[in-house]
């Protein structure tokens, strides 16, 4: 029997649009699951951006939570004062704060170099936080003082969190008008930027502030900051804070010997951003 080329060239030809169609359906099909799974994974990943109000109810309960293992400690804190060049310093001091829960703080100035505003402004500073822990509340994260505003998602020292704006509610120099990174995993506070809501002085214009918190001892705590403000006829000033070490123990409050220490040697300070570049 003798082929036919023509019949064979049909066959062929039939043979390889079915192929081609084949081909083009299941290409066809894997589009149709990519564009399913990232829209499915697009929609996780807005689902799980809980709303302000859930963030700012765990923080309550983590911030709970945190103050529920505070114990007495003393920590040991160095206190930096620059002008407008950052390369030398005009002023170093050193200080131990003793802190005994849950509403006392007192300190002693262990160390004192330089200028001697550097020390008057540590004294100020450190009577306002011991003043400020007799009624933490006054200043808490919480919606009796601010109003919250959901901004995005961002890392803090690779760890991811939830940007938050803060809108305070009254002027008050003990309140921030700025922002706080919140972690996604423990609701725990990781940095805090800002201004105060109301100027702590005459004397102080275009104040901003940034704080770093920490684990220290189990203990989630403020272990550097850094302020900076231009004083009038005197300039711009930064005061850069780290804390340096701390001694544990239930006998701190009585002046014992501590239980134990926590040296802090990553305790850097918190540079100051950019404001217009966090917006």
């Amino acid at each position: 029997m003798r082929a036919n080329p023509r019949q064979d060239a049909r066959i062929y030809a039939a043979g390889r649009c079915g192929f081609c169609a084949g081909m083009q359906q299941t290409v066809r099909l894997l589009l149709l699951c990519v564009a399913a799974l990232v829209a499915s994974s697009a929609a996780q990943t807005v689902t799980t951006v809980p709303t302000v109000e859930t963030i700012i109810a765990r923080m309550a309960q983590a911030r709970d939570e945190n103050q529920s293992r505070f114990r007495p400690y003393i920590v040991t804190r160095g206190y930096t004062l620059f002008g407008q060049e950052r390369q030398k310093s005009k002023s170093e001091v050193m200080a131990d704060v003793t802190f005994v829960p849950p509403d006392r703080k007192q300190y002693a100035i262990q160390q004192s170099s330089g200028s001697g505003l550097g020390e008057i402004l540590v004294r100020r500073m450190l009577a306002g936080e011991a003043e400020i822990t007799k009624d933490a509340t006054s200043n808490d994260f919480s919606q009796q003082n601010y109003d919250f505003r959901f901004l995005r998602q961002e890392d803090v020292e690779g760890q991811h969190c939830y940007l938050l704006e803060l809108l305070p509610k009254r002027k008050d120099r003990n309140l921030v008008r700025g922002k706080i990174w919140v972690d996604v995993k423990t609701y725990l506070l990781r940095r805090t930027e800002g201004e105060p809501a109301k100027s702590p002085s005459w004397w102080l214009r275009d104040v901003r502030m940034s704080f770093l918190y920490g684990d220290v001892g189990g203990m989630w705590l403020q272990i550097s900051s850094e302020a900076t403000a231009t004083v009038r006829i005197l300039g711009q000033y930064t005061m850069v804070t780290h804390d340096i070490k701390y001694k544990f123990g239930e006998l701190v409050a009585a002046g014992s010997t501590p239980t134990f220490q926590v040296d802090i040697p990553g305790a850097v300070p918190a540079p100051l951003r950019d404001p217009s570049s966090s917006k």
